[in-house]
């Protein structure tokens, strides 16, 4: 298999910031937090997603949604995409989306303002009123690289600038 990216941590003030954001907790805390993430890894040989791991325990209630900084970034081939994707199980399960429903990270987001940090935001769609119970360190979302090509005529010269949903601004 070919290999063609890195996973790696963001800074512990890119976290903080990012992470104090969405959850009221103290520098204390966060640093804990921060130094506890996992990098994204398959769970067997023939796996083609990462699995994203929770940094935080996370109890989320039918119709919630919620932005998860992972504390993650990705260095990638510049002709490679991350796509981001529910954990399958926790789909099946609890109807758990991406509020996106597909996440693509493209190469040069890793040099993004916001260091490249991979956020990813769910929501539980359950129709069956079921609440997901996520435990810090377990696996909620899965990320798959694929090569990608483009168009003969493609021109494209611009660069990023800023960081999520930064591109195509004027």
């Amino acid at each position: 298999m070919r290999k063609c990216a890195k996973f790696e941590k963001v800074s512990f003030n890119q976290f903080k910031e990012d992470f104090c954001e969405v959850f009221n907790v103290n520098e204390e805390i966060a640093k804990r937090i921060y130094d506890e993430i996992k990098l994204p890894k398959r769970a067997t040989k023939c796996s083609a997603g990462y699995d994203f791991y929770i940094p935080t325990d996370l109890v989320l209630e039918p119709n919630q949604t919620v932005k998860i900084p992972t504390g993650i970034r990705c260095y990638m081939e510049e002709d490679i995409v991350l796509s981001l994707y529910p954990r399958s199980s926790l789909g099946f399960k609890f109807r758990m989306q991406l509020n996106n429903t597909v996440g693509i990270i493209d190469a040069d987001y890793y040099n993004a303002k916001n260091e490249g940090h991979i956020q990813i935001k769910i929501t539980n769609d359950s129709r069956e009123n079921k609440t997901i119970n996520l435990k810090q360190g377990e696996g909620f979302a899965q990320g798959i690289f694929t090569e990608f090509l483009v168009t003969y005529d493609d021109e494209t010269t611009g660069e990023r600038v800023g960081g999520f949903g930064s591109t195509n601004k004027i």
